[in-house]
């Protein structure tokens, strides 16, 4: 089986120059994360042309929409890690068929646990969003947007699960045909549903019409993925829709290797969703906030959650172009060490932080230099723009620690090592972001300038952890 569509497909992608080869893979997954990014970047532009209060209350309640988007589904799409990791070791020991098995057992286990996902994310909603967003006309919006999202929690999960697959064969560019296409059509929905289309009938949605317009399109973007899973030349080698490859035992090796990513998944969203929820804070306890005004009517803005909304909002197009590279370099390591060659692996995981050192230096170093023409781009209030200015320099300062960290979380993914990522990842959110946030932005009255310093010091202790544990190269002898 192993020689079945060797044309097509070839063998391990870990040949020649590490640099091109980290960016062959990479640039791909760029493109993909960061379509996919942009939607939520578009969304937020798109709610700055409501009108006031209703642009504010939008930005403010996106970020919120997300975490709690991301406890479910991005925690239950943790089973990617575990996916790819042992899809590049069978493709690399030329396991063809198991490797397709991974993928059906990944794969039937999203759609199941999805729909469970699915119910205990709208029992949870309410409660959540209660606790982290303390403007009522903020909270409405929320409600609305989720109450279409939580439908994409199932998509979501399969979708990570045939991305892994296409990962760890090193064919990058599946997700992002997908993800091109389905972001296309996210945007035109947005557009219509939000804004509304007297032509076709459709009232104005505002908020929640952007959440109908994502969840039809992350559908779509599952479909695409499974017509590639389907054709010819990917069934004929690895089998992947063959039922009788269902096994107990390969669904718990790729759970063990999954379920510490997914509690990390959840403690970075805890961690970010506290985070956000100081921000919120600082919007009650100075509802105006140092620089805001009244919007017509009398209604004042929630600045520090639209804010810190903007920031994160920008923040994830570097951040997503980071966890691609990052998604390459797991794959490399992966295949490395199917190949028995943890030197081979090694390098491509020094070479990539090396290589983002350059890039995301020089991307920080101009978020840094134009973030004010940035935040007015994507927000049309003075008092945001101003609230948000000097944490967005911060932060572009800090980008190379952001793609150091990220990077090589991901590299220690690849080669298995996932419960030390867990650990780390618990203590560093509950033990360094959130309290020395409510410590700085809050407690000595630092505000959101105080609350975003914190978030420089959980991103260079990451940064310097992961490079130790990377460094002391424990990793290779992991055995999957």
């Amino acid at each position: 089986m192993a020689d079945l569509g060797a044309a097509p497909f070839g063998n391990v992608v870990t040949s020649g120059s590490p640099y091109k080869t980290i960016l062959r893979l990479a640039l791909p997954t760029v493109g993909a994360m960061m379509s996919q990014s942009l939607v939520n970047e578009i969304d937020i532009v798109f709610f700055g042309r409501l009108g006031c209060p209703d642009s504010a209350n939008a930005q403010a309640a996106l970020m919120p929409c997300l975490i709690v988007l991301w406890l479910f589904g991005g925690s239950l799409s943790a089973i990617s890690v575990g996916t790819q990791a042992l899809v590049a070791r069978r493709f690399a020991e030329k396991r063809d068929t198991d490797a397709g098995a991974v993928m059906l057992n990944s794969f039937a286990f999203s759609i199941v646990a999805g729909i469970v996902f699915t119910l205990l994310g709208y029992l949870a909603m309410d409660p959540i969003l209660t606790q982290l967003i303390k403007v009522d006309g903020a909270r409405k919006a929320a409600n609305g947007y989720m109450h279409f999202r939580l439908l994409g929690v199932t998509s979501m999960a399969a979708t990570a699960s045939f991305k892994s697959f296409f990962d760890g064969l090193g064919k990058t560019h599946v997700h992002f045909v997908s993800a091109i296409v389905m972001n296309f059509i996210n945007i035109g929905a947005c557009l219509i549903f939000i804004f509304g289309n007297e032509t076709l009938g459709i009232k104005p949605m505002g908020m929640a019409g952007a959440g109908l317009g994502a969840v039809l399109s992350t559908w779509i973007g599952l479909g695409i993925m499974v017509a590639y899973a389907v054709s010819a030349s990917y069934r004929s080698r690895f089998r992947p829709f063959d039922l009788s490859r269902l096994s107990k035992d390969l669904l718990g090796q790729i759970l063990k290797l999954s379920i510490p990513s997914g509690i990390a998944t959840i403690a970075v969203m805890t961690g970010f969703a506290l985070f956000v929820g100081i921000a919120s804070w600082l919007d009650k306890l100075h509802p105006l906030g140092k620089a805001a005004a009244l919007c017509p009517g009398g209604d004042a803005s929630p600045i520090n959650s639209a804010a810190t909304t903007v920031i994160i909002g920008v923040l994830k197009l570097t951040i997503t172009a980071c966890l691609a590279f990052g998604t390459a370099t797991a794959t490399l390591v992966s295949q490395s060490l199917g190949e028995k060659d943890p030197t081979k692996a090694e390098r491509f995981g020094w070479s990539s932080v090396r290589l983002s050192l350059v890039i995301f230096g020089t991307v920080g170093a101009l978020q840094a230099i134009f973030a004010e023409p940035i935040l007015h781009f994507v927000s049309h209030d003075q008092a945001v723009v101003t609230a948000g200015l000097i944490p967005m320099r911060i932060m572009g300062i800090c980008t190379p620690g952001i793609a150091v960290g990220m990077i090589l979380t991901q590299a220690l993914f690849g080669a298995g090592n996932t419960r030390f990522v867990m650990v780390i990842e618990l203590l560093l959110h509950f033990g360094v972001l959130v309290p020395l946030a409510w410590l700085l932005g809050i407690k000595l009255e630092l505000g959101l300038v105080g609350q975003w310093a914190a978030a420089v010091t959980y991103i260079m202790l990451l940064a310097i952890v992961m490079a130790v544990k990377f460094r002391l190269g424990g990793w290779k002898k992991i055995k999957l």
